[in-house]
């Protein structure tokens, strides 16, 4: 067997070096992504001599997907729905700034018109991945600044496709403007183009949401059903990686819109928060690549041979675009505090732009200085949009400083404070929680339950109780339901670390809180209870008891009714 791997010792050195610079950037309370991005600075072939394998490449492609599907499991069409009012023309107002701005800079640089629209339209789009890593670990998924802010850049990512998908027709269609016959040829070529490009994602989407809704949901179905955890993860991420890649074959998608869409066709159905957390590991594995991959492609010389393009670049991206998202979330009158995150959030560039770069340098029109510069624009701005949030924080703390025990903020998507006291928590109201509240309404008992999932928020309002929407997680979450006031809480989430962190937060706010958890493993059990619970209760063990106890009782019951038969008088004959 060879031992002359490349791309092993790639992914060995990058996820290697990124988890321990991931674990000094977390100490220094900075992203992680910090680190990893560092790592593939490291392990690149600018610094350290070492030359990344090319598949790196297509590894960090896959964790696109897989990180697009995941979005499209949290981000429902009801979600999109809901704030498309601010999301469409915030998406649009970022792209148009970034790319006027790209295009005037372009000139200066004697770059010519059509690697200016390429390169402004670069600059405007931010990056998907950067975006959902700062929404999760700031608990604002499912707040509604954070759902524009999802929603802007997704709609920023279709028109890029569409441009990938026209950039051809554009460039012929200039290449003939010298004669006029060209020129009318090449007017008809992109109106052509365009409307072949709105073609095939038109019936991509139908396909998917008219098909996919009742297909894959079935599959997936049949598949749980053969009561194999291991396929039913294995088919999670083969529809994913299958749909994606069908998706760019047959309809000319990209991957990650594919897998994006193929996410939202899977949220409606009840199996999407199995699937979410089936592929959860693998995404974030492949995540890591993907800042990996960006960190290799970064050529710090550029700094010092275009200093003056990439500085301009990075106001451009940092600046323009985020005062331009600012003054429309503004105009349509949300808060000071969502345009401000949204802003924050969208100062950015990541996948897209590379993937438009390399058509632009593929098809001629695009100097290979300018795709240097994307590269370095990109990098930085991911390693300074962190200061902006830091900032932000600051800001917020100093407008309105936190009292001992947290409230929920100003903002509209901060939850009002429940007036309930005395009552029960329930956090999760899926299949476990929504019993307990069964459980609780037979008893009396004043519950509220916790949910972040949309669809489940609704079931709970349906039956009957006051619902706190968002993160429980999140201290502002808590306090809405009053937990300071509660006096039992039960974590009906499957996912033991979770748990364990709304125990804690919990236990400060009210020491006397009396607290029943669900764990899946000794482990979990271990940690709950080292974290304050005072009851864990663990399905499978609970299971087994139940099915003993059936089993026993039966036994019983046979026992009781042979000792009456015996003791029974005999009929007379």
């Amino acid at each position: 067997m060879p031992h002359h791997t490349p791309l092993i010792a790639t992914i060995v050195a990058g996820i290697g070096i990124a988890f321990l610079l991931g674990v000094i950037a977390n100490r220094l309370r900075l992203s992680p992504l910090i680190g990893y991005l560092v790592a593939g600075l490291v392990v690149g072939p600018f610094m350290a001599g070492h030359v990344g394998d090319q598949l790196a490449g297509e590894l960090a492609e896959i964790g696109v997907i897989l990180l697009m599907f995941g979005v499209g499991l949290r981000f429902s069409l009801r979600d999109l729905q809901a704030v498309k009012r601010v999301a469409l023309p915030g998406g649009l107002a970022q792209i148009a700034a970034g790319t006027a701005l790209g295009l005037a800079l372009s000139l200066a640089m004697g770059w010519g018109v059509v690697a200016g629209v390429i390169f402004g339209l670069a600059l405007s789009v931010a990056s998907t991945i950067v975006l959902l890593r700062t929404l999760e670990e700031r608990r604002m998924m499912q707040a509604e600044r954070g759902r524009v802010a999802v929603g802007a850049v997704v709609v920023e990512d279709v028109v890029i496709v569409l441009v990938l998908l026209l950039l051809p027709a554009l460039v012929h269609a200039v290449n003939s403007a010298d004669h006029a016959a060209g020129l009318w040829k090449g007017g008809w070529a992109i109106l052509f183009a365009l409307a072949l490009a709105i073609g095939k994602i038109a019936v991509f989407v139908v396909v998917m949401l008219a098909v996919g809704r009742r297909l894959i949901p079935a599959l997936l179905h049949r598949v749980s059903l053969s009561g194999s955890r291991e396929l039913s993860r294995l088919a999670v991420l083969a529809i994913a990686l299958a749909l994606a890649f069908g998706a760019s074959w047959l309809f000319g998608v990209s991957f990650a819109l594919g897998a994006f869409l193929a996410g939202v066709v899977l949220a409606e159905s009840e199996l999407s928060l199995q699937a979410a957390t089936e592929t959860l590991p693998m995404r974030n594995a492949f995540g890591v690549l993907f800042f990996v991959a960006l960190g290799m492609m970064f050529d710090p010389a550029v700094l010092l041979k275009q200093p003056v393009a990439v500085l301009a670049s990075l106001v451009i991206v940092l600046a323009a675009k985020s005062a331009a998202a600012y003054v429309v979330v503004r105009a349509l009158k949300r808060s000071i505090g969502s345009a401000l995150t949204i802003s924050a959030g969208l100062a950015h560039v990541g996948e897209f732009s590379f993937i438009l770069a390399g058509v632009g340098l593929a098809l001629g029109v695009l100097p290979k200085a300018a795709q240097d510069v994307i590269i370095a624009v990109a990098v930085l701005s991911i390693l300074v949009n962190p200061v902006f949030f830091i900032a932000l924080d600051r800001l917020r703390a100093r407008a309105q400083p936190q009292p001992a025990a947290p409230v929920a903020g100003p903002d509209e998507d901060d939850p009002p404070v429940t007036t309930l006291t005395d009552h029960a928590v329930i956090i999760g109201f899926g299949r476990v929680g929504s019993v307990i509240a069964e459980a609780l309404r037979k008893d009396g008992t004043a519950m509220l339950a916790i949910e972040e999932r949309r669809d489940y928020v609704e079931s709970a309002r349906l039956f009957g109780i006051e619902v706190v929407m968002g993160d429980a997680q999140m201290p502002k979450v808590l306090a809405a339901a009053n937990i300071a006031g509660a006096r039992h809480l039960f974590v009906a989430i499957p996912n033991g670390f979770d748990a364990g962190q709304i125990v804690v937060q919990a236990k400060a706010l009210n020491p006397e809180l009396k607290i029943v958890a669900r764990a899946h493993s000794d482990a979990e059990t271990e940690h709950l209870r080292e974290c304050g619970a005072h009851a864990i209760v663990m399905g499978e063990r609970e299971i087994a008891l139940a099915m003993y106890d059936q089993m026993a009782s039966g036994r019983a019951r046979a026992r009781a009714r042979a000792a009456a038969d015996m003791h029974r008088p005999s009929a007379p004959h």
